[in-house]
């Protein structure tokens, strides 16, 4: 059970930190630090607050409460990333210490108290916790690069009018166990 629980969200996780990636890929510098108005976060925003999050959760994640004393999470809407390269450091800065973090549990640490903000919750409470975060942050991200590329825009799941040619070729084939796939995002 537990393996299989971490799998699964290992699987998950990388599979939102791909959306983010393909986004970017997609998009140019200035399209990153592009914010709809001054209330807004832009993408560069969102990246440094799931940054700031990312190493705050996940650092010491079974022996220290999730919100560090050092983390300065109003800091973290500051526009005040410089370019692209110190965005994508953060971005994989963040998902590296996640993933590090996941990797190490087991069956042996599986039922550990996890603390954040000093409220107590299971392993799989803090995991599903995140995970709903970052779902909610990095369907920010795609949203606000789809808002930038228009109809250039690539589309990141199945694209519209290919639902009935998608399912015809999923049905097609044999039954598969692999519980997960990400054939949508293979690069074209």
């Amino acid at each position: 059970m537990e393996n299989n629980f971490l799998f699964a969200s290992r699987k998950q996780f990388e599979y939102y930190k791909t959306l983010g990636d393909r986004t970017f890929a997609q998009l140019q510098e200035e399209d990153l630090f592009w914010q709809f108005n001054e209330e807004s976060n832009s993408i560069a925003i969102i990246v440094k607050h799931l940054w700031g999050n990312m190493m705050s959760r996940w650092t010491d994640f079974l022996t220290s409460d999730g919100e560090k004393e050092w983390r300065n999470r109003e800091a973290e809407f500051n526009a005040d990333i410089k370019d692209v390269n110190e965005l994508l450091q953060k971005w994989e800065e963040g998902w590296s210490c996640l993933f590090t973090a996941i990797d190490s549990l087991n069956k042996d640490n599986f039922d550990t108290n996890i603390l954040i903000r000093n409220q107590t919750h299971t392993v799989v409470e803090a995991i599903l916790r995140q995970m709903s975060h970052y779902s909610y942050h990095v369907g920010q991200i795609v949203y606000l690069g789809r808002m930038r590329k228009g109809i250039a825009w690539k589309s990141l799941s199945i694209p519209r009018g290919s639902s009935e040619a998608f399912n015809k070729k999923k049905f097609e084939g044999e039954t598969r166990n692999d519980h997960f796939t990400t054939e949508f995002l293979e690069k074209e």
